[in-house]
């Protein structure tokens, strides 16, 4: 930040302040400015891949960070480097050493997020929660338009939990009586995205303390407002939604983009507004402008009038700035030349310390490749060597794929590896796999796979009750223990979720922990996220499998990549409940688990059998610092079970699957409600001879970590993989991590078999379930099938 040009005094008039702060916010306006011009140059030198830069944007984002608190919380977009840099939180040299993904000094992701992607650490190192409520708190951007609303939106929902659920009023290290506001920062266009009506409703009708800056420069890339929004103007859309006599709706403010003055008091006003009434607000900040078009992609001069592109000259937001603190007697031309001069010298000396950090090492690297060559003295490897001495500002990547190609080269004519080379590469793939391959779990001591087992305990004579009422009474058991925990989704709150599984929860222990939410899967996903990233443990319902559809995008692109993309700075422990498989209707019988396994790694899916296994993974899940997605069984619920002592404690391990039978010609590997098929389908085996070994694999991720599956290979030398996803499915997933991974391929005496659905969803009525996926005859025809093709009959 600029030293005030005031002469420090212990008593300087209140003037003396202003003038001090306004000269600050210009000077990082112009230091950013500066950023962003660089930024461009670097990209279109070839030393950084691609650039998404806040020019035109600088003066409403240090009006925005005025009204930043610490302890308030922001869900961002991928422009708001100016804010960053106003409350703090971003040097020059981080935000070059982003762009040009620097893993070991980009302190937002380790290098695995293009640039102006920021977020601010949560966890320690051990994942430990750091107090959030003495620091900025920037939850790690995403790419994706509007895909920054769901979490800010889940931000802003734990800031009312804190306030009126006493059960967690004691949790300062989280909240200040949930004083604190989530800002969400969104470029116009993205407003267009259903998400973004999605969360604006949510939040309006649940009241939460959320500022939503939008950020209208007039075009989305190259189409105009016009084209995006009703009206060309995203307030005047949002004007039913405007606060009204009766006190329901949302603050709306407006302010142009290069009026420093209304943009602090816009800002000032909302953020004092949504503190006290803990209500959402919008501020629509217009007339930006886009000096250098939308990225270094392409340029704006293309779709922009020449009109248009002077208008954007002449209200340029820093120009305007410096016009106003001229014309307002706060600092001369020449003070403001002087501070311009000193932003564009600070800039360009931190750009060169940021980029020699990136050269340092690849430098050592090549001189240790260079001794190499030199020591070999071969001809075969003149081109190769040459190829390393013709490379100017090399990747790392470069310098060690010449490495590899060399020690190909040595190995076909038959040379002596050298062992400077074989550790150079040793130690390349140990630093690729810090830089690019850590956190995608969690890796402390908090991991779900590292949760102490703890097997259900059962009374001489258990009491018997059915699914329902058994995963009832846990989540009594655990909202007794549990302050922190919340539950939330359509229908969980007053009639306690469709199968009753929540039944008396909010009657018993508030609305503040236990609530409806609207239909609208795609916030209840994003609140899921924020919530969790508070300290909260949510429990997101969807309330059948089906409808995960809608609520993908946030899970995929937000919370599974959550610790990875932030580099392990940042959790979000959120379980997301769900119940699914056989029932009937296109809409009601999905089983998608082959685009979930693919979709959400960084998550772990438990598919239990039963709701004491279901109750089991609960336990884990929440005792654990990863998200986890449940799948419980909707025949389930009517099915009679012995309920355990210790309901509330015992834990299923993850990615341990059980021996539900044992068995000595073929092994079936299956799980959830085709468990029950498969036990049936098995006993009509009776009187053939067959022995068949059935396995629950239980979660899909991780997916049987201890190799169960090919201990029991080894012993039935055939297998059966049965779900009733669609085929290549989980089934195909399922069956390479057994041949491929576990080398189960070389103890097969058959070929192996996926039983799966049909490649259609199952037609309306228990016909079309029973003709659509796998049944009891199914399995009996699949066992024989494998046991007369290996001539075991």
């Amino acid at each position: 930040m600029v030293d005030s040009p005031v002469k420090s005094s212990s008593k300087i008039s209140k003037q003396e302040a202003y003038r001090s702060e306004v000269l600050n916010d210009y000077f990082l306006a112009v230091l950013s400015r500066e950023a962003s011009l660089l930024g461009r140059k670097e990209v279109l030198t070839g030393k950084a891949k691609f650039g998404i830069l806040g020019d035109g944007k600088e003066v409403a984002q240090v009006a925005m960070a005025r009204a930043f608190r610490k302890g308030d919380w922001r869900s961002g977009y991928y422009r708001d480097q100016t804010f960053m840099m106003a409350i703090g939180e971003c040097s020059i040299e981080d935000y070059f050493a982003q762009l040009y993904a620097d893993s070991d000094n980009d302190p937002f992701s380790g290098g695995r997020q293009m640039n102006s992607h920021f977020a601010t650490a949560t966890v320690d190192g051990d994942g430990n929660w750091l107090e959030h409520t003495s620091r900025y708190n920037i939850s790690a951007d995403i790419s994706c338009t509007a895909g920054q609303m769901g979490r800010g939106l889940g931000l802003a929902t734990a800031s009312k939990v804190y306030r009126q659920a006493g059960t967690v009023q004691d949790r300062e290290q989280f909240s200040k009586n949930g004083n604190e506001i989530c800002y969400v920062t969104i470029g116009d266009s993205s407003t267009s995205e259903g998400a973004f009506w999605e969360c604006i409703n949510a939040a309006t009708v649940e009241r939460v303390p959320m500022i939503v800056a939008v950020w209208d420069d007039g075009y989305g890339i190259s189409v105009p407002v016009e084209k995006q929004t009703t009206k060309g103007n995203i307030s005047d859309a949002l004007q039913g939604f405007h606060v009204d006599e009766n006190g329901d709706g949302m603050f709306i403010y407006t302010a142009r983009g290069w009026n420093y003055p209304e943009l602090c008091a816009a800002f000032d006003r909302a953020a004092r507004k949504v503190r006290n009434e803990h209500r959402p607000a919008l501020v629509h900040v217009q007339e930006l402008t886009q000096q250098q078009g939308h990225s270094t992609s392409g340029s704006h001069e293309r779709y922009k009038t020449k009109e248009r592109l002077q208008w954007e000259q002449e209200h340029d937001c820093n120009v305007l700035m410096a016009q106003w603190i001229i014309e307002n007697n706060i600092a001369t031309q020449e003070e403001l030349d002087d501070l311009h001069a000193r932003a564009v010298a600070e800039c360009r000396m931190a750009k060169k310390k940021a980029w020699d950090r990136v050269l340092a090492p690849i430098k050592a690297y090549v001189a240790d490749l260079k001794a190499i060559y030199a020591d070999l003295q071969m001809s075969e490897v003149t081109e190769l060597e040459q190829e390393l001495s013709r490379m100017i500002s090399p990747l790392y990547s470069e310098v060690i794929q010449n490495a590899k190609r060399l020690r190909i080269k040595l190995k076909l004519h038959k040379q002596l590896i050298p062992a400077a080379l074989d550790d150079m590469i040793v130690n390349a793939e140990q630093l690729a796999e810090r830089r690019y391959h850590k956190h995608l779990y969690s890796e402390t001591d908090k991991a779900a796979i590292r949760v102490p087992v703890i097997p259900p305990a059962y009374d001489d004579n258990p009491e018997r009750l059915n699914g329902y009422q058994i995963i009832n009474k846990f989540f009594d058991a655990k909202f007794a223990s549990m302050p922190e925990l919340v539950a939330f989704g359509e229908d969980v709150g007053h009639i306690g979720d469709v199968n009753q599984g929540f039944a008396n929860m909010q009657e018993k222990y508030g609305e503040e922990r236990v609530w409806d939410s609207g239909i609208r899967e795609w916030s209840i996903m994003g609140q899921a996220i924020g919530l969790s990233m508070r300290g909260l443990r949510p429990i997101a319902e969807i309330q059948y499998l089906d409808y995960i559809m809608y609520g993908l995008s946030p899970l995929s692109d937000d919370l599974a990549t959550l610790r990875y993309r932030s580099n392990g700075i940042q959790k979000a422990p959120a379980i997301i409940r769900t119940r699914g498989h056989r029932l009937e209707g296109v809409w009601h019988a999905g089983s998608p688990l082959g685009l979930l396994i693919n979709s959400l790694r960084g998550m772990h899916i438990a598919v239990p059998r039963n709701m004491v296994q279901a109750a089991g993974f609960y336990n884990t899940l929440l005792q654990s610092d990863d998200p986890g997605l449940i799948i419980e069984c909707l025949d389930g619920y009517r099915l009679k079970e012995a309920v355990p002592s210790n309901l509330g404690e015992y834990t299923v391990p993850l990615g341990v699957p059980e021996v539900l039978q044992e068995g000595s010609d073929v092994t079936l590997v299956t799980y959830g409600s085709c468990i029950r098929e498969a036990q049936t389908g098995i006993s009509l085996l009776a009187g053939t001879g067959i022995s068949v070994e059935l396995i629950d694999a239980q979660t899909l991720l991780p997916f049987d970590l201890e190799g169960v599956i090919l201990e029991s290979l080894k012993k039935t030398n055939r297998i059966i993989f049965m779900d009733e996803d669609f085929p290549g499915g989980a089934t195909a997933y399922m069956m390479r991590e057994v041949l491929e991974t576990q080398g189960g391929y070389y103890h097969l005496d058959a070929k192996p078999v996926t039983l799966t659905a049909h490649a259609h969803r199952p037609p309306f009525g228990s016909d079309g379930d029973y003709f659509s996926k796998p049944n009891p005859e199914d399995v009996y025809d699949a066992v024989m099938a494998v046991a007369e093709e290996s001539g075991l009959v």
